[in-house]
Formats: C-alpha cells, sequence, structure tokens
C-alpha cells in the first residue's frame, strides 16, 4: 500500500520548514511508521540534521533519507512512497518547479506560520500553490511565546484565509523553545531528548494530529 506524502512548506525564510519535518519525522517512526525524508531544498539542512543522526546512533538513524535537486524530484518521490509508509518531503523556500511537484505529490502541504502578520503574509503564495495543485494544506503556529495574544489574533486571521479542508489550522501549537534546536544539534528530536516535556509532549500531540487529519 502506497504511504503518505507530507511536504513541509513556506516560501518565507525562517519560519522553522526544516525544523518541524525533522522532529515530524521522528515522531512518526517512534509511532510505528516507516518514514523517509526527502530534503528537495537547496540549503540541505535536513541532510546535515540526517547525518548527524546517522553518527550518533552508530549508523542505524531509523529514518530512509535522500538529498536530491531538479528533475529527479518525481520519480524519487514516487519510488519512496512505494516503499514507506510515510514521506516528508522538505521543500524548497520559493516556489520553483520541485516545489510545485513536492506540493502536487503530497497528501497535506504542512506549512509552519510564526505569530507575526509578516509570516501571515507570506504564507499565501504557499496556500495558492496548493489551492492551484488541490492539495489540502495544515497551517501551524510554531514557534509561541508563552502567552501571546497575537497567536490568537493570527488564528482569528487565517480562519479568514480558507476553510477547511482546504485549509485547517492545527489545534496544537509548538513553543518558542530552544530544545527543539538542542535536540537537532544532537541528532534528535525532542520527542526522544524530552519525554515528558512539554517540548516532546507538543510535537508527539501535532503528529498524531496530522495524521489523523491525513487518513480521515
Amino acid at each position: 500500500m502506497a504511504g503518505k506524502i507530507f511536504t513541509v512548506a513556506q516560501q518565507k525564510g525562517g519560519a522553522g520548514k526544516t525544523t518541524l519535518a525533522a522532529h515530524l519525522a521522528v515522531a512518526w517512526t517512534q509511532a510505528g511508521y516507516s518514514v523517509a525524508t526527502l530534503d528537495i531544498d537547496p540549503q540541505g539542512s535536513l541532510s546535515g540534521w540526517h547525518a548527524e543522526r546517522t553518527r550518533v546512533m552508530g549508523g542505524k538513524p531509523d529514518i530512509a533519507h535522500v538529498q536530491i535537486t531538479g528533475w529527479r524530484t518525481q520519480k524519487e518521490v514516487e519510488r519512496l512512497v512505494r516503499e514507506y509508509q510515510v514521506v516528508v518531503i522538505d521543500s524548497p523556500p520559493h516556489a520553483e518547479t520541485e516545489a510545485r511537484i513536492a506540493v502536487r505529490a503530497a497528501r497535506l502541504v504542512i506549512t509552519p506560520i510564526q505569530p507575526s502578520p509578516m509570516d501571515l503574509w507570506a504564507t499565501r503564495p504557499t496556500l495558492e500553490l496548493a489551492k492551484q495543485e488541490k492539495v489540502p494544506v495544515m497551517l501551524v503556529l510554531n514557534r509561541v511565546p508563552p502567552r501571546a495574544k497575537v497567536a490568537d489574533l493570527l488564528a482569528a486571521k487565517i480562519a479568514e484565509m480558507g476553510t477547511p479542508p482546504a485549509v485547517n489550522l492545527a489545534q496544537t501549537r509548538i513553543g518558542n523553545r530552544i530544545a527543539y534546536a538542542g535536540a537537532l544539534l544532537e541528532g534528535r528530536a525532542v520527542t526522544e531528548t524530552e519525554v515528558g516535556e512539554r517540548a516532546g509532549e507538543e510535537m508527539a500531540a501535532l503528529a498524531a494530529e496530522i495524521m489523523k487529519l491525513a487518513s480521515s
């Protein structure tokens, strides 16, 4: 049975796209899925994380990984989805051909958005691309500081941008926590390093919420 493809896409840099891709991949692995990650972002940050994970785990990272660019994207996506239950794609930050292919292939596009007007406005091209390709989007409020009223205001604005199932807003919010970066530096994820802590709990909850939506 073909697996589910999740494309993490956001045209605004610094929104936490790769961080989210890595942590979700680990969370789904821990949930019992076979997972592959596909890095088509020229920056290659996800590939750097996977290389470190492979090193610290003695060559057994538990997650397959491929880094490619250009015309091979479609073929590689098709291969991975036949072999793995979940494929997580870290897409380029611009609406290039590879980004469009990644969105078109996805069961769901996951878009991190920080609680700021700039991030909200920068999300529109991603939503438009997903709309063109007829793929639903889940927006994830990311790096949310404690007691951030602006996050609530942003949620209200997001509701004006589209309605489910075309545009969904995750109930789980990801906090502005140093634990996320710290875990990545170790080739890990917070669901491994912050078990029982808020960071680990919220990422596990987000992974479950996304999977539930994709399975409905």
